[in-house]
């Protein structure tokens, strides 16, 4: 047997586009360096296309239907099941939040730890936010006047770009609440840091989640958000990364553009470095995407 030893050459992670519970390569074949704080380069990651976001949007439409009538104690299961992956893969999130963010270990984990413990709440909620978004109103007359919640959805999504946590905590804390509610949704992952983003499809993708009720796709924004605000079957619209990715000028023509949809949209937070995603969500997410629908019925004599 030989001795000589010979240098071990490292496999390189070729990241995907998490489309309809897939990993296709973005329609146009491209990628782009990602690289860490430093400039150093970390991966390609695929370069999604208008084209990659209208068939995200075709495969959330197709998993409404089966997501929204799903009951909301077995979405809380299924929630939970994802946190229990992350919780799993925790070290490679934190190496990736580490190298996106350009901060320690130690905070890269606490990090990872808060996102984990974010999903868990949202998956806590999804039995419990019919009582405080609906109930039983007074009304004059012999009628029972009763309005319960519904999903909007179909959910565009421009995820978190800037900020402390941004990569994973606040990619979490804008999909969470939205599938929670039995929304379906389609990301637009940080440009600056995707990996985390595409890091969490193959975490969905091995939980119980059902393929194209969460669709990540990686890219300059410009692409892709454009074609989610003026897609007729996109059903509201999340700006939050808008402007830290292309100004608020874009942002601006974001909302122009989901106006003529009559889309429900988040606008994004004017100074987008002084969101701090560690802090509590609220409920307010939860409650952003959710339609009322009031039933009235005759009392009984």
């Amino acid at each position: 047997m030989s001795d000589t030893t010979y240098a071990r050459l490292d496999v390189l992670k070729t990241y995907k586009l998490y489309v309809g519970g897939k990993f296709p390569r973005s329609e146009s074949g491209r990628v782009y360096e990602v690289t860490d704080a430093k400039g150093e380069w970390l991966a390609n990651a695929p370069l999604g296309t208008r084209k990659d976001a209208r068939d995200a949007v075709l495969a959330a439409r197709a998993a409404v239907k089966g997501w929204s009538g799903t009951t909301a104690y077995n979405r809380g299961q299924v929630l939970y099941r994802v946190a229990e992956m992350l919780q799993g893969r925790r070290e490679q999130f934190a190496a990736e939040v580490s190298a996106a963010e350009g901060i320690g270990p130690k905070k890269a984990a606490a990090l990872v730890d808060a996102a984990i413990d974010r999903w868990i709440w949202y998956a806590g909620w999804t039995d419990k936010v019919a009582q405080i978004a609906g109930g039983a109103n007074p009304v004059a007359g012999p009628f029972f006047n009763l309005s319960t919640p519904e999903p909007t959805g179909v959910v565009g999504i421009v995820a978190p770009q800037a900020g402390y946590g941004h990569s994973l905590l606040g990619l979490v804390s804008v999909i969470a609440p939205a599938i929670a509610t039995g929304n379906t949704v389609v990301v637009a992952a940080a440009a600056d840091a995707p990996l985390p983003a595409l890091s969490l499809g193959e975490v969905l993708a091995t939980s119980d989640v059902p393929g194209g009720v969460v669709n990540i796709i990686s890219g300059r924004t410009a692409d892709i958000a454009p074609t989610l605000a003026s897609h007729q079957d996109v059903n509201a619209l999340d700006l939050t990364g808008a402007i830290a990715a292309d100004g608020p000028g874009a942002a601006q023509a974001l909302e122009a553009a989901a106006a003529d949809t009559l889309k429900r949209v988040v606008r994004p937070e004017l100074d987008p470095f002084a969101q701090d995603w560690t802090n509590a969500p609220g409920t307010d997410r939860l409650l952003s995407f959710l339609e009322t629908k009031t039933v009235w019925h005759p009392m009984g004599i």
